[in-house]
């Protein structure tokens, strides 16, 4: 290969210039969707079940140290009951 073949043309050193900066802007975007949880009052979260739906049963529900203990959902903020239930239930599959 020749000396002209390997070296970077200043069109290929703008583009990785322009792609090293839109990173880590594209990272943080992805963070502040994934930290966003919509509230208890928005999704009509309720302490009770829904017939056979209950949080437990969600995919979205992440539990506590023990079986009965409050846990946590990946949707809906705060504490959540594993016998709770509210709008953005997903059955397990």
């Amino acid at each position: 290969m020749s000396y002209c073949q390997n070296k970077l043309s200043r069109r290929k050193v703008i583009k990785y210039m322009v792609l090293g900066a839109t990173i880590p802007i594209i990272n943080t975007l992805i963070s502040q969707a994934q930290a966003a949880k919509a509230s208890k009052e928005s999704v009509q979260y309720r302490d009770k079940p829904n017939g056979k739906d209950q949080c437990s049963n969600c995919m979205q529900f992440i539990p506590g140290k023990a079986l009965d203990a409050n846990g946590e959902c990946r949707v809906v903020e705060g504490n959540i009951s594993p016998n709770g239930w509210c709008n953005a239930y997903a059955a397990k599959s």
